[in-house]
């Protein structure tokens, strides 16, 4: 992310904003705990607060109705239950239905048994398949309890945007809860939980240009919630116990807001990510843009070259100044066969290679991929005219 690198990686983690990082500093010189009632917990309950406003509006929804996580994951673990609450009644999740090339975190079920778990497919470039979705849940016996849907709003490889309304009326249509994934659509399309776009938000600090280890969930109200997954202490009105990690959720609103605030910088990201596809198909003509006829995030490219392991190129463009993704950023480090292109019926022992650009990616950046693959392009031409 520093010095001449071209860090091609947002997607995994945006690099840390000015007024993130601004913000974590004054919440660190603040230093109290949240829920102290002096006059220095004030300060630090009022950061928390501000933060939390910030957050509800980059999407649209109600500051009373986010409830500060660990990250996404910890989010995704805490909806993803079959035990809800609607005020004090028991309410039971009987089944989840989950899209396959939803994150790990939903395909894992959070705290759902494996036989309650459903997955519905995609198509060829990665749409959810809306009839099967709705098949599914006219086939689900509410006598037993309600279906939850789980889906992505935007694939973290691909960009490939999903009919979340469409999704959203059919849930509506069948009575069922409807948890979206909107961690690599925060800030990069604009959302509006207010119109029909789910019921619950998951939300993550470090894909907008915040710090690492804060999240949250939104919902459209606080009227029906999922048994805690911490137990505890009442910070975040007992649905998540523990010290609130101030500056983390600092840093997080902060991002929140400069990210609503770019929103309308979304035509010159697309044409910047246009220009590395533009690259890369006048020097590898064969490559093959995954997901390319339907609705992409302005700032993701997901691509397979024939003859390229997407491994070793990752390699090569590391050693080449160049940091981007085979894949997904996960694993723990680990690459392997991409279970997104998989549903999208893709076969390859190739894998992909991912360029997810910011708002500062600009023409050093596109130059350093440029140059790498080019030489990239060179040996696999060698590679061949050996054999």
């Amino acid at each position: 992310m520093t010095g001449k690198r071209a860090y091609l990686d947002h997607n995994a983690s945006a690099p840390l904003l000015p007024e993130a990082r601004a913000a974590m500093l004054a919440a660190l010189e603040a230093g109290a705990n949240a829920s102290s009632v002096h006059a220095d917990g004030r300060e630090a309950r009022r950061m928390v607060e501000q933060a939390r406003r910030d957050v509800a509006a980059l999407v649209g929804g109600k500051s009373e109705h986010v409830v500060f996580t660990s990250g996404a994951t910890e989010a995704a673990s805490t909806l993803l239950s079959p035990e809800w609450r609607l005020g004090r009644a028991p309410v039971r999740m009987a089944r989840l239905i989950v899209c396959a090339t939803d994150h790990p975190c939903f395909l894992s079920g959070g705290r759902f048994p494996p036989e309650a778990i459903t997955v519905v497919g995609v198509d060829g470039d990665g749409v959810v398949d809306l009839g099967a979705l709705e098949a599914l849940l006219a086939g689900h016996d509410r006598e037993e309890g309600l279906a939850l849907v789980a889906i992505h709003a935007a694939n973290n490889e691909t960009g490939v945007i999903q009919p979340v309304r469409e999704v959203a009326r059919i849930a509506k249509a069948h009575g069922a809860v409807l948890v979206v994934d909107a961690v690599q659509a925060v800030g990069r399309i604009p959302i509006d939980i207010s119109e029909g776009y789910g019921d619950f938000l998951i939300l993550t600090s470090h894909k907008i240009g915040g710090p690492k280890g804060a999240g949250a969930f939104v919902g459209v109200t606080d009227l029906m919630m999922p048994a805690p997954l911490i137990r505890g202490g009442g910070q975040e009105k007992g649905h998540r116990p523990g010290t609130e990690n101030v500056a983390a959720i600092a840093g997080f609103g902060a991002a929140a807001r400069t990210a609503l605030a770019g929103l309308g910088d979304m035509d010159a990201m697309r044409a910047r990510r246009d220009a590395f596809e533009a690259a890369l198909l006048e020097l590898a003509p064969d490559a093959a843009v995954h997901g390319s006829k339907a609705e992409r995030l302005a700032n993701t490219l997901f691509f397979s070259v024939p003859g390229v392991k997407a491994e070793t190129a990752q390699i090569a463009f590391d050693l080449a100044d160049v940091s981007l993704s085979a894949g997904s950023a996960c694993s723990s480090g680990k690459v392997g066969a991409s279970h997104v292109l998989k549903a999208m019926g893709v076969e390859s022992d190739l894998g992909a290679l991912r360029v997810s650009i910011g708002r500062e990616t600009g023409e050093a950046e596109l130059a350093a991929f440029r140059a790498a693959l080019a030489k990239m392009m060179e040996r696999r031409a060698a590679r061949v005219n050996a054999a």
